[in-house]
């Protein structure tokens, strides 16, 4: 049986995205699944030894360029059992209606009557988490889910992780306490620098090195949070932000002994890799789309008016992150110390 996969759009997304990957391979052991995605998901989906092939997605995300979509869904003709929908878009369903896909399975979304023949009702209720609405898909319509859930967890090439570790000059000579600071959603999800810093001023006192990760648009949120440190305790971080590939953060994110996160891809990356890791939330809810891993301390205030999954703060204050003082994390990372967790 093979089966192809149209992939979210976002990086933790995707990651959650292994747990329909692994339900489908326990239903179905000797499945192929194949994955089609936006090329820069493709070092996440090799991770995951459910998948066969990455298949790239040249589209960019909103972009209908039927076209397009005709011609791949064209050479996709014949090779498939099922399809099976993530996003809930209408253009999404598209390459599996003109590959001729016999099963084309989703959630009901826009006006896809037609395009898909297995057409599921979401039960917000029943299904809380996004984990719960990737895996029913995997099942028959209501089916119950079995327990317990499966962990994302991405396979690490030691090879690559030390090709990784070689580019940038980094050793492992003493703990690494890894940093997340950005959030591509936006401002309502970033924990302040002031508040990175001191949480990092404290591991480095203790021996610890710090390693700041993210996309190019957090390189200056990583520089602002190392400018904060002290001379002496400086040079004992390095911002590798926008520096990296997607592959080699993922590597390199491997090799952290603890992990401090806001919600973002990032996050759900570091849980996947089964990293001690504190997640920090602010305007969102960990009810939806929490980290999924043993060693994990979520940290919230719980404000009156949070969460409330804006990208900016309608009161201007953004004091759920504001006012969630570094103790906190530092406090969390206490708990965590204890955990000794193997790297894949």
């Amino acid at each position: 049986m093979n089966i192809l996969i149209v992939g979210p759009s976002w990086v933790g997304d995707m990651v959650m995205a292994q747990t329909l990957f692994q339900c489908l391979k326990q239903r179905h052991p000797q499945c192929q699944i194949d994955v089609l995605a936006p090329e820069w998901s493709r070092p996440i989906l090799e991770r995951m030894p459910e998948v066969r092939k990455a298949l790239s997605f040249p589209l960019g995300h909103g972009a209908l360029e039927l076209a397009t979509r005709r011609r791949i869904g064209k050479s996709l003709a014949g090779q498939y059992d099922q399809a099976i929908l993530l996003p809930n878009s209408l253009k999404s369903a598209l390459v599996p209606f003109f590959a001729g896909i016999k099963q084309r399975t989703g959630w009901r979304g826009e006006f896809r009557y037609g395009l898909l023949n297995d057409v599921r009702t979401l039960d917000k209720a029943r299904y809380p988490l996004m984990i719960e609405r990737f895996m029913a898909l995997a099942y028959e319509p209501n089916a119950e889910l079995p327990k317990p859930y499966p962990r994302p967890s991405l396979q690490i090439d030691p090879v690559t992780r030390e090709a990784a570790l070689a580019k940038f000059g980094l050793t492992l000579d003493r703990p690494v306490l890894a940093l997340c600071p950005g959030a591509e959603f936006g401002e309502s999800k970033r924990w302040p620098s002031e508040h990175y810093a001191k949480v990092a001023e404290a591991r480095i006192r203790e021996g610890w090195q710090v390693w700041l990760f993210g996309s190019k648009n957090d390189h200056a949120v990583g520089e602002d949070i190392r400018a904060r440190l002290i001379p002496g305790l400086r040079e004992e971080s390095v911002n590798l932000s926008g520096g990296t590939s997607l592959a080699e953060a993922i590597d390199l994110l491997s090799c952290a002994d603890s992990v401090v996160s806001n919600d973002s891809g990032l996050m759900h990356v570091a849980a996947a890799l089964n990293r001690p890791l504190v997640a920090v939330y602010g305007s969102t809810s960990p009810d939806f789309t929490p980290p999924l891993a043993e060693h994990v301390e979520i940290v919230r205030l719980g404000l009156e008016c949070s969460p409330c999954f804006d990208r900016t703060c309608r009161f201007g204050h953004y004091n759920c992150l504001r006012q969630l003082m570094p103790d906190a994390v530092n406090d969390a990372l206490q708990r965590l110390q204890g955990s000794v967790v193997e790297v894949h």
